[in-house]
């Protein structure tokens, strides 16, 4: 069940306005006196519940509980932010915030105009329902410990188990310079599970996890658990029977879902509007050149109901929307926020995102993904004499500037003559993100994003994301 606007703002004024004993009046009053004569600039409210479960060598090893609230000023003018937060909802805070980033003005006569407001709308994605309060503490403790026995009782080689639960209920409001406001609420959740197993002297581990903007509801389902548990355990074994990767340059396959991390560092980032506008992204400069092999189409997307990296607005108030960044190998666009789209004379894509209150918005992904091809990905494997099918993916790194990656294969497996062969463990991909995209010759036909465990870092902010990916050769 989705969230109305209306709904999500009749919320968000209760626990602003009439719980937080702000004068909504005086508030928007102020709001438009900071914002006088700036480019931009908005107030960001945000009130928060979290908890988080760590099970682990038998027992519940952690529980927490937070709430949190504040409030974050901003003015823009040209190129220059002005920022001031505090974890205190009173006028008296607001009106320091905004002496603050008045200061932004100084040297101008109150010429310049402010931008308009993002257009009302925005389509509800996702419940309201605060999973903290859905399911009692008691129904969580014993899913973590029904997901240790059970991994246990699975193979007399576990050694370990770990599980986590996470959850996760914010309200949050935008107002403007010109009174209009955009509020909505974000349920979140994750379940994961890990599993070290033995065999001799040697130890290997396996993950998995799932998440989204939903209640635990789904995750209390034993079919849904203990899924997770049989595909952590069964990375566990494949690391456990691996041989040590090779070296050299080879063709790679690269998995669906989850291994569109790749995707999303190597290239999404590169296509965020701050880097282009400065002009310190391997993809600066390329508007409407091929940048990528034929049928090579990249999406971000932040209207999938219920995903991980959805929003109904942005943090800036936009409405999120479906962004074609590469049509057909062609560069047709980039992510943008209110700052840096009206610096670069196009419309703001919903892509203003922020870690919280206590941060000023920039340019991020959502859901992130590349479109299907045409190719069964068992023919993609086929196809290839000498390779590597990477199907799993850990950390990896990215610089911006030169596109130059390094990526960690958590599951990859040799490919010789058309046929999967031995597990291997340590494999490494070095590479170029736009040579890369270069270079992809199959994609294949299995669409999927991953299951909701992607956390993005960018200039020390976490947001949660997705990430998408299809089977595809990259040839060397």
């Amino acid at each position: 069940m989705s969230v109305s606007a209306a709904s999500a703002l009749t919320q968000s004024d209760a626990l602003f306005f009439s719980a937080a004993g702000l004068d909504r009046s005086a508030t928007e009053t102020l709001v438009a006196d900071t914002l006088r004569a700036v480019d931009d600039g908005e107030l960001y409210l945000e009130y928060t519940q979290s908890e988080s479960f760590s099970f682990d060598d038998g027992r519940l090893k952690s529980a927490s509980y937070d709430t949190t609230q504040g409030f974050g000023l901003r003015a823009v003018l040209g190129d220059t932010t002005a920022y001031a937060h505090a974890s205190v909802l009173d006028l008296s805070a607001l009106r320091r915030a905004g002496e603050t980033v008045s200061a932004v003005r100084k040297g101008y006569d109150g010429s310049v105009a402010l931008s308009a407001a993002p257009a009302p709308g925005g389509i509800a994605l996702y419940s309201d329902l605060n999973p903290l309060l859905n399911v009692g503490f008691d129904a969580k403790i014993k899913l973590l410990e029904a997901i240790d026995a059970y991994a246990r009782a699975r193979d007399p080689r576990v050694r370990q188990v770990m599980a986590s639960l996470y959850g996760e209920w914010s309200a949050v409001q935008i107002v403007r310079g010109n009174g209009a406001r955009f509020a909505d609420i974000r349920p979140l959740v994750r379940l994961n599970v890990a599993v070290m197993v033995g065999e001799g002297d040697r130890m290997e581990s396996g993950s998995a996890g799932a998440g989204g903007r939903t209640a635990y509801d789904l995750y209390l389902q034993p079919q849904r658990w203990q899924a997770m548990v049989d595909e952590a355990l069964r990375l566990a074994l494949v690391n456990l029977g691996s041989v040590p990767a090779p070296a050299g340059e080879m063709t790679v396959v690269l998995g669906a879902g989850w291994p569109g991390v790749l995707l999303h560092e190597a290239v999404g980032h590169g296509l965020e509007g701050d880097f282009n506008r400065k002009q310190t992204s391997a993809f600066s400069g390329l508007l409407g050149q091929r940048v990528a092999a034929p049928g090579v189409t990249v999406v971000d997307d932040g209207t999938i109901p219920d995903r991980r990296g959805s929003l109904t607005v942005d943090d800036e108030g936009t409405p999120t929307g479906r962004t074609v960044l590469i049509e057909d190998g062609i560069l047709k666009g980039f992510l943008q926020d209110r700052l840096n789209a009206r610096l670069m004379g196009v419309a703001p894509t919903g892509n203003g995102r922020r870690q919280s209150y206590a941060h000023a918005p920039m340019p991020r992904m959502t859901n992130t993904f590349m479109t299907d091809g045409d190719k069964d990905p068992a023919e993609i494997i086929a196809s290839v004499k000498k390779g590597l099918y990477a199907a799993n993916f850990g950390g990896g790194q990215v610089d911006i500037t030169s596109g130059k990656f390094v990526f960690s294969a958590t599951e990859a497996y040799l490919i010789e003559d058309g046929k999967l062969g031995p597990a291997v463990k340590g494999a490494t991909l070095i590479g170029n993100g736009p040579d890369a995209l270069t270079r992809v010759s199959l994609i294949g036909n299995d669409s999927r994003l991953d299951d909701g465990i992607g956390t993005c870092g960018k200039d020390g902010q976490s947001v949660p994301v997705a990430s998408g990916n299809r089977p595809c050769g990259l040839m060397p």
